[in-house]
């Protein structure tokens, strides 16, 4: 199965945001390179947000190019197999952490939003995965810093997006 059908199995599957997930399905059906960075009318990003339940925290990167505090991400690559194995990849490569799992039951939610050319727009799949005790982070090249957050201080550092991702992460804890 290609990436591309993955993405669709997994929206077609995926509960909630109705309209929002129907815009995902129609650029798939629209763009058959949908789901890759050189398709200029946007494409599928996949993103986790990580989190340490146990200490009530979430871990989030200072953005290189953007300067904001994010859920780590990124555009899937030819070896990811699935659209989940893209997010747990790209947790992975921008924590620095080993042994993240990802939180059961699929896409945690979605959310598109603009981004400057030549691209036009991401339509981001987000996943949450869970941190093992004791991580340790380290920071990538695509960040400027990584840092945990406690679970309130989140709204005061980052964007909507990312609150209404930890809402819905903790919805499903």
């Amino acid at each position: 199965m290609s990436l591309h059908d993955d993405a669709v199995l997994v929206l077609k599957s995926y509960e909630g945001q109705e309209e929002l997930r129907q815009a995902y399905l129609d650029h798939l059906q629209a763009h058959p390179d949908g789901i890759w960075k050189a398709c200029g009318a946007g494409h599928i990003t996949a993103s986790a947000l990580v989190i340490d339940p146990e200490q009530r925290r979430v871990l989030l990167t200072l953005h290189k190019k953007l300067r904001m505090w994010l859920q780590m991400g990124g555009h899937c690559e030819p070896q990811d197999a699935t659209v989940e194995a893209a997010a747990l990849r790209e947790a992975g490569e921008e924590s620095g952490i080993t042994g993240l799992t990802l939180l059961p039951g699929g896409p945690v939610r979605l959310d598109r939003h603009p981004i400057p050319p030549p691209c036009h727009c991401h339509f981001d799949v987000q996943y949450a995965v869970l941190a093992p005790v004791a991580a340790v982070q380290e920071i990538s090249d695509e960040s400027l810093d990584l840092r945990w957050f406690a679970y309130d201080e989140v709204a005061n550092v980052a964007d909507d997006s990312v609150v209404r991702l930890l809402e819905a992460t903790r919805a499903r804890l």
